[in-house]
């Protein structure tokens, strides 16, 4: 019978020792890592969760990249708008309460400083974000605004802030009357007039009371152009009876001119001498009435003119103007009112053509309906006035200046020319407010037009020959301009631009007051500045209703909070995430090194077993001798 050696490596007791090394070494990988193995076989089951969970732990990182880096931009964002908010604030104080002395460049101490401080405004509007221009809307690559030195005193042929207010000064009168027609139809009356009809320069009348004795007629404003008629009576006024008028300025303002009878000769400011009859009265009213036009002419007026021209080269508004139109009420032919009612029969105060029921005016889109009676919502009776119209267009357009009409001339105001669009199903009848088939305003930045400029009775569209001041992309909503994801189902907005209307009209209003200047020895300098810094003051300051710095770091500040709660979710949903890779892919430490103590003791015994068999042969088991 054949013996065979011992052999282990086939038998069940050899492979179990080598299992059991095999544990060893693949334990002592887990130890040495970390990670149950190196192969996602290797993994068990819950591999397929775990490399989704890997997914989303990917998206979670890249969406906290977006969040680091839209913060970063707000905050820069915030610091520059805080900085801006800043400066104009000095601006602002100084205009207010500074010393008003004229120095010999024809400015005050604050304009100059306003000059320093229009450069560094327009250092921050141009501020970068890494790679990207902060206030430049979608435009990132390029900055903002015009350099300040453009934008003050022009590039080449375009011209900058500067010409724009000499021009429109010009435009609003060189006569000293502030384009008033003063003159004595009568020995014994006085007529106060417009020079044209629809135009946008000079002095506009808007009221006129009187306290006026003796048989006084004063009516108006009324006709084409616009025109107050004072008409002494067969006795003179009393002393202390007066006479006001009151005068729509370039940039929305009032200002009232108000004459006292006096028996004093001469009399004392503010006053006329009442004459030993009318003829002479009205003459010393007619006197008195052009000094007094003449102070508004060449002191408020000029300041209004300034800051309308700030308006004309920065703002986007614009206006719509119609043509002289009359009501039906002839002969003879009387121009439309804000009381002309929009239809009527033959010789009424109506428009020459009348809106009917079911007809409609569409303004922006939003269509306005006629209707017999019972008016509600965007709807006017046909027998409504025309200022009620314009009420409701101004509704709907949102404009901050309300329309008006004048001399038969309606104007429509809009604080975006571009959205301005106004359509009739009556052409006809559109026509009839001095209107075509469609209105449209037009388009800033707006220049005086006509030569000689004294003379002229329009604006039109300067982009041609004049400087943009901002050169960035516009958006109708500018935070919309700039968007990232920051979480599977949310987007955040952060854009902004430097032609927002809280920023545009802080810029606005420094350039303005640093633009001015005046004779240093002007007999009405000094009024002239007082006016525009009292101007600068309130335009700088927040007013209610428009849009502020501070509400745009409120966008900001609620991108910011939807951010800060978006990390926080993510933050959890990582934890749970990162768990389930975990609890699938790694391996408890502690448990890996007392299994690994185990399988050496299991080994060590299985080697010593092994050595034992090892050492086992056949002669052992033999008697010994014969």
């Amino acid at each position: 019978m054949a013996i065979n050696g011992v052999g282990f490596g086939g038998s069940l007791f050899g492979q179990a020792v080598q299992n059991l090394n095999t544990q060893l070494t693949s334990l002592s990988t887990q130890l040495a890592t970390g990670e149950k193995s190196t192969t996602y076989s290797g993994m068990g089951l819950g591999e397929g969760f775990a490399i989704a969970a890997r997914g989303q732990l990917a998206s979670i990182s890249a969406f906290g990249d977006a969040i680091t880096n839209v913060n970063t931009f707000i905050n820069v964002a915030n610091t520059a708008l805080q900085s801006l908010s800043s400066i104009t604030g000095q601006v602002q104080s100084a205009a207010a309460t500074g010393s008003r002395d004229i120095n010999s460049n024809g400015q005050t101490v604050a304009q100059g400083n306003a000059q320093a401080e229009l450069s560094s405004i327009v250092g921050i509007l141009n501020t970068q974000a890494g790679d990207r221009f902060i206030f430049s809307g979608s435009a990132i690559s390029t900055p903002s605004v015009a350099s300040a030195d453009n934008i003050m005193n022009g590039a080449g042929t375009q011209a900058g802030l500067k010409q724009v207010i000499a021009e429109r000064a010009q435009a609003d009168g060189t006569t000293g009357l502030g384009r008033l027609v003063l003159t004595q139809p009568t020995p014994t009356s006085v007529s106060v007039a417009e020079d044209f009809a629809g135009s946008p320069f000079g002095l506009k009348l808007s009221s006129v009371s009187s306290s006026l004795t003796g048989g006084t007629a004063v009516n108006g404003p009324s006709g084409s152009p616009a025109a107050v008629s004072i008409a002494l009576g067969a006795t003179n006024p009393k002393p202390g009876d007066q006479v006001s008028l009151t005068f729509n300025l370039p940039d929305g303002t009032t200002a009232s001119v108000q004459l006292t009878a006096s028996s004093a000769n001469p009399p004392p400011a503010g006053g006329f001498t009442i004459g030993t009859t009318p003829t002479l009265t009205a003459g010393n009213l007619n006197t008195a009435l052009n000094t007094a036009f003449g102070t508004l002419a060449n002191t408020t007026l000029v300041a209004a003119s300034a800051v309308e021209a700030g308006h004309d080269f920065f703002d986007p508004a614009g206006t719509a103007t119609g043509s002289v139109v009359n009501n039906k009420a002839g002969p003879p032919t009387a121009p439309i009112t804000g009381a002309t009612t929009l239809s009527g029969l033959a010789g009424t105060d109506s428009i020459s053509t009348n809106f009917a029921a079911g007809d409609t005016i569409t303004v922006n889109g939003t269509p306005i309906t006629f209707v017999a009676s019972g008016a509600t919502g965007n709807q006017l009776n046909v027998t409504d006035s025309v200022q009620t119209l314009l009420s409701k267009i101004d509704s709907i357009t949102g404009t901050s200046t309300p329309s008006t009409i004048s001399g038969g001339v309606i104007t429509l105001h809009t604080d975006n020319a571009a959205s301005l669009n106004v359509t009739s199903s009556n052409a006809a009848a559109l026509g009839a407010l001095g209107f075509g088939a469609t209105v449209t305003a037009l388009q800033p930045p707006l220049r005086v037009s006509g030569s000689p400029l004294s003379s002229a009775t329009s604006l039109v569209n300067g982009s041609a020959n004049t400087v943009a001041w901002y050169t960035g992309n516009s958006s109708a909503n500018p935070r919309a301009s700039a968007a990232a994801r920051i979480d599977p189902s949310i987007t955040v907005q952060y854009g902004a631009q430097a032609n927002e209307e809280g920023i545009r009209s802080q810029l606005e209003g420094v350039a303005v007051f640093a633009a001015l200047t005046v004779s240093p020895t002007g007999a009405n300098s000094a009024a002239q500045v007082a006016e525009l810094s009292d101007r600068t003051a309130t335009n700088l300051t927040p007013q209610p209703g428009h849009q502020t710095i501070s509400d745009i770091q409120t966008d900001f500040a609620a991108a910011q909070t939807i951010m800060k709660d978006a990390s926080a979710r993510q933050t959890q949903s990582k934890t749970m995430l990162q768990n389930v890779v975990d609890q699938t892919e790694t391996v408890s430490t502690e448990q890996v090194a007392s299994q690994i103590l185990a399988l050496q003791t299991a080994l060590s015994a299985s080697y010593q077993t092994t050595s034992m068999l090892s050492g086992l042969t056949l002669t052992r088991f033999l008697p010994v001798g014969g």
